[in-house]
């Protein structure tokens, strides 16, 4: 189960879509997973629908570690969501 307030972090053409650069949240306790988060917070606007609209695409970070979608959220504080980086 999640904490009841979760920071949730968004960058690059995540945080233009949804248009926050960050949010407070207390999701259901239903929402276990990081792809449990995604899909309710697609249901908070269009916006956060448009960002989270292709998976593929969608990297995150739980308390500022790389996680797969799949990882569970436990008593996770910060989840970030960003775009695939690649370097150059």
């Amino acid at each position: 189960m999640p904490a009841a307030s979760l920071t949730v972090l968004y960058f690059a053409w995540v945080k233009e879509k949804v248009g926050l650069g960050a949010e407070a949240v207390s999701p259901p306790a239903s929402v276990a997973t990081v792809s449990d988060l995604i899909d309710w917070l697609a249901g908070r606007s269009p916006g956060h629908a448009a960002a989270f609209a292709d998976r593929k695409l969608i990297k995150a970070a739980v308390d500022q570690v790389h996680a797969p979608l799949s990882s569970k959220l436990g008593d996770a504080r910060e989840v970030a969501f960003f775009p695939p980086v690649t370097g150059g």
